[in-house]
C-alpha cells in the first residue's frame, strides 16, 4: 500500500514518518505540509517526495496518515476519502460534531477504511488488557487520570495553538475515553464537568452498562505529578491499566497494520472514524457543560 503523510510538525517528524518508513508493507510515497520547506526537509530525511499540491498526493497514493490539528485534519480527511484514500487519522477526529460527522459520511460514501490512532489502543500490553477487561462482567466504577506536563515543561507540543485553545479535554480526553468505552460501554450521560487548575478538567460519566467513571485530565500538571492511570473496580475486584513498554512508533505501526487489515477485509476496526466521532460527541457535551460551570461568585 502506498501511503502519504499530511503534516510536518513534531508528531509527524518523531512518530509518523519513522513508523511509515519502517513498515514492511507500506511504501512511504510522500509528504505534504502547510509549510513547503518543512515538507521538503522531512521528505528528504526519509527518502521520499515532498508534494506542493495535496490533491496530487491523494491521486498518487492508496492511503494517507494525518498528523495535523483536528480542524485541518477533518477537512482534509473528507477530501482524501472522496479521492479514494484510506485514512490513518489522529485523535481527536475533529473539533466539532458537525465536522466529525462529515468525515464519517465521506468514509462511508467512498467505501474506504479508517483508523483513528488512540495510542493506548495500539500498544500491545494495554490493548490486551483492554480486551481482557471488556470480557469481564460486573464493573462498578472506574477512575481515569491523564495528567500531562505539556504546558509546564519545554515539550515540543506546548506551542501548539489548538492545544492552547482546546486544552486537556480535547488532547488527552480521547485517550481516556478510548480505554473506558470498550470496557464499560458507551457513555449514556456526561453527568458532571468541572474546571480544575489551569486547563485541568474533571468529568463524571454514566455508562450504558450501568457503571460510572470519573476522569481527571490536564496538560498543566507539575512534571513530578504527570502520568496516566486507569483503575477499574467491580465484582472481579480491582485492576489497573498496566504500563506499556511500547512507544509511539511501534504503536503507529500496529495502527497501520489495522488499516491494512480493514482495507483488505472491508471489516471496520473498533477505532474507526465512527468511534472517533462518538468520542468527539462526548467531548463536545462535556465542553458544553464546562461552559456553564456553576460559578457561584
Amino acid at each position: 500500500m502506498r501511503i502519504g503523510l499530511l503534516g510536518t510538525g513534531p508528531w509527524a517528524e518523531g512518530a509518523h514518518a519513522p513508523a511509515l518508513s519502517g513498515h514492511g508493507e507500506l511504501e512511504f510515497a510522500g509528504v505534504w505540509g502547510r509549510r513547503t520547506e518543512a515538507a521538503k526537509e522531512l521528505a528528504g530525511r526519509f527518502g521520499t517526495r515532498a508534494y506542493d499540491d495535496v490533491d496530487e498526493l491523494f491521486a498518487d497514493v492508496d492511503a494517507v496518515a494525518v498528523a495535523l490539528p483536528p480542524t485541518v485534519q477533518a477537512d482534509l480527511a473528507v477530501r482524501a476519502a472522496r479521492a479514494g484514500c484510506h485514512l490513518l487519522l489522529d485523535k481527536p477526529l475533529a473539533p466539532t460534531v458537525e465536522q466529525g460527522r462529515a468525515v464519517v459520511a465521506a468514509v462511508k460514501e467512498a467505501g474506504v477504511a479508517s483508523v483513528v490512532f488512540f495510542t493506548t489502543r495500539f500498544q500491545s500490553v494495554t490493548e490486551s488488557w483492554i480486551t481482557e477487561q471488556a470480557a469481564v462482567d460486573g464493573w462498578f466504577t472506574a477512575r481515569a487520570e491523564w495528567l500531562g506536563a505539556v504546558f509546564t515543561t519545554d515539550s515540543p507540543f506546548g506551542a501548539s495553538p489548538w492545544r492552547r485553545e482546546k486544552g486537556a479535554l480535547w488532547d488527552v480526553g480521547p485517550h481516556a475515553l478510548s480505554v473506558l468505552l470498550p470496557v464499560l460501554g458507551d457513555v449514556r450521560r456526561v453527568a458532571a464537568a468541572a474546571h480544575g487548575p489551569a486547563d485541568t478538567v474533571h468529568l463524571v460519566l454514566e455508562h450504558a452498562g450501568g457503571a460510572s467513571s470519573t476522569l481527571t485530565l490536564s496538560l498543566t500538571a507539575p512534571p513530578a505529578a504527570a502520568g496516566a492511570s486507569v483503575e477499574l473496580r467491580g465484582e472481579a475486584g480491582v485492576t489497573l491499566l498496566p504500563p506499556s513498554p511500547d512507544g509511539a512508533v511501534p504503536a503507529l505501526e500496529r495502527a497501520a497494520d489495522a488499516l491494512l487489515a480493514a482495507a483488505r477485509t472491508g471489516r471496520p476496526h473498533p477505532c474507526d472514524a465512527a468511534f472517533g466521532l462518538r468520542v468527539t460527541e462526548i467531548l463536545a457535551k462535556a465542553e458544553q457543560l464546562l461552559a456553564d460551570d456553576g460559578d457561584l461568585s
